[in-house]
């Protein structure tokens, strides 16, 4: 099937025409999830810096991203806390702006999902990658094990567009020696027509996924989390 990523470009109404946006996207105005209310003693707390979809957004806080994470974790007897620092609307831009606050001294690993909002913009790649080369570049300074999640990348923009864009995440990756997640929304995609995905598990707007989707993503990002929270111990 398409992209997810596709439909949320269909969806807000962007026309392109050889490879240039001829209309913008809205975004939603920044808004800072609250945090999970499991809390761990002396295991691993991790941050997970993102968009509206580490947020949250649309769903009742125990739907999220990180509240479900959390709940997978724990019944995985994983002692581990995650933290949401996920912004609606938020870009590689913004992350960057805020790294130094999401590190705190109780962060032991973090979280980069950051990129789909830039996509979104038409965000020249070159400056997305610097965005977040900064961020790896302070994770590493502190010594904070990362798990870089990319995106899937349209080509709305040209072909050369889309594989500046997609080269960003495993190069970083490599360069950084972060653990790797291809596509935040891959588990709701894969193995599914786009009709099916919509319907079942992205909300209304066709943009967010539901509580059921965000499942599908914990239940494959999952046990890249608990490799994260491995590498603190190392």
């Amino acid at each position: 099937m398409g992209s997810i990523l596709n439909w949320v470009l269909y969806r807000y109404g962007i026309l392109f025409a050889r490879g240039k946006a001829l209309s913008q996207v809205l975004v939603v105005a920044s808004l800072i999830g609250a945090g999970t209310a499991v809390v761990a003693q002396d295991g691993v707390t991790i941050a997970a810096l993102g968009d509206s979809l580490t947020q949250g957004y649309g769903l009742p806080q125990s739907d999220g991203f990180t509240a479900q994470l959390q709940a997978w974790l724990t019944a995985q007897g994983q002692d581990i806390t995650i933290l949401n620092a996920g912004v609606s609307g938020d870009t590689t831009t913004g992350g960057l702006a805020r790294i130094e606050w999401t590190l705190t001294p109780d962060v032991d690993a973090m979280i980069v999902a950051l990129g789909g909002n830039d996509v979104l913009r038409g965000t020249a790649p070159e400056l997305a990658r610097a965005n977040l080369d900064a961020i790896l570049s302070i994770a590493q300074t502190r010594d904070i094990p990362v798990l870089l999640v990319g995106i899937a990348v349209p080509e709305n923009y040209g072909v050369s567009y889309k594989a500046e864009f997609s080269a960003i995440y495993p190069e970083l990756s490599q360069a950084y020696d972060t653990l790797y997640f291809e596509d935040f929304l891959q588990p709701i995609s894969k193995d599914r027509d786009m009709a099916d995905a919509l319907s079942n598990y992205m909300q209304n707007d066709g943009v967010h996924p539901n509580a059921q989707g965000v499942a599908l993503i914990v239940e494959d990002l999952g046990p890249k989390v608990i490799e994260l929270g491995a590498r603190v111990s190392d």
